[in-house]
């Protein structure tokens, strides 16, 4: 079985390409890195270690890699061959890599009529479906048609934290020892491979919004409150008093909206938050602050980790009080190495802050958000 693989960065190596390694998958990584593109067909296996006591470490492998941006001949045969086609590139990667993939399923049209299936691994809302979107703007309408029967996109719900980090063996990966990868069953086309570690259900959604709206919105909420705070990592930030009332306040809120709407129980969603917490202050992985809050205009987006759940509770009548607190933190994230920060400052400067609520947040002048915002901003 081969399992082709977009992207052979920390996360496609330590999280997605291991568990398809060890299910039994010839995993091929697709990347434009020449360096780790190098390393692996020279090496063709990695170790991968989990970032906890033990130190356990794992030697993944055989794999085999292409540059997806100058092998493209070759690419179009791996999409022609493969049984399995992944994705761990980023959400703004999928637009980029949606016409390679496009003209490879235009081939195995003619070639290979058996299913195959394409996994946006991303951490995103609908990533499967936002690459299906771009994949199909490619092809003719007769080519959407056949492909339609032929390939399936099933969504996914994934979670595992990779941080940042340096080894002499440039292939080598930490990893946290948690993970959960949930796939839609409903959406395969053909039989539903057996991958291990993989948890199929019917309904992502709870799977998804639980995910988002506690590992992401605490996060940031850890991240944003954390630099303001003047502190590096996310376990400084989470260990420190201020920060910590700010971070449970947001998923105390953020969990009433998950056990109204999901059925969660109030017993199951505080474990769920106390685990999530957990793996914020675990002492083996130093996550740094600026490397989690970056990119603030797409995480203040209104489809986003802050600006999202705390519609959703106002949806409710809840006020996010907490939530709120954190959108004025992401705010004020002034890091003038991030491009995206000093972009937001520059347009909080021209248009204040109530035209950025608006323009980048999506927030109507009348939403009962804006004032409980601007409240902490006054602060």
């Amino acid at each position: 079985m081969i399992a082709l693989h977009f992207g052979a960065g920390n996360i496609g190596r330590g999280f997605i390409g291991a568990l398809l390694t060890k299910s039994g998958y010839d995993v091929v990584f697709a990347d434009v890195n020449e360096a780790v593109i190098n390393e692996l067909n020279e090496k063709r296996r990695y170790p991968v270690e989990l970032a906890d006591a033990s130190r356990q470490t794992e030697t993944i492998g055989p794999v085999q890699a292409i540059n997806s941006g100058k092998q493209t001949e070759e690419l179009y045969e791996w999409i022609t061959k493969a049984d399995l086609v992944t994705t761990a590139v980023g959400p703004s990667v999928l637009k980029l890599i949606a016409g390679s993939l496009a003209e490879g399923l235009k081939r195995r049209l003619s070639k290979n009529k058996k299913t195959l299936n394409i996994i946006a691994c991303e951490n995103m809302i609908g990533g499967s479906d936002h690459l299906k979107e771009a994949v199909f703007s490619y092809l003719a309408e007769e080519e959407q048609e056949a492909l339609s029967v032929l390939v399936g996109f099933p969504n996914s719900a994934v979670d595992r934290i990779v941080p940042v980090q340096q080894h002499d063996d440039p292939l080598k990966v930490s990893v946290e020892p948690f993970f959960e990868w949930a796939v839609d069953k409903t959406a395969f086309a053909g039989e539903v491979p057996d991958i291990e570690g993989v948890t199929y259900v019917s309904d992502l959604a709870p799977y998804i919004e639980r995910k988002l709206f506690t590992v992401n919105t605490g996060h940031a909420i850890a991240a944003y409150a954390g630099y303001q705070r003047g502190f590096k990592t996310i376990r400084d930030a989470v260990c420190d008093p201020e920060v910590r009332e700010t971070l449970t306040g947001a998923l105390e809120e953020t969990g009433q909206y998950l056990i109204q709407t999901y059925g969660f129980s109030e017993e199951e969603h505080q474990s769920y938050i106390k685990k999530i917490i957990g793996r914020f202050e675990n002492e083996f992985i130093s996550d740094d602050i600026t490397r989690v809050a970056r990119s603030p205009l797409r995480k203040l987006g209104e489809h986003d980790r802050l600006i999202r759940p705390a519609r959703k509770l106002s949806s409710l009548n809840v006020k996010a009080v907490h939530l709120a607190e954190g959108i004025a933190r992401a705010l004020q994230f002034d890091f003038a190495d991030d491009q995206e920060a000093v972009q937001l400052q520059n347009m909080i400067r021209e248009k204040g802050y109530r035209g950025v609520l608006g323009e980048v947040c999506g927030l109507a002048a009348e939403d009962p958000l804006v004032p409980l915002i601007l409240k902490h901003l006054e602060k």
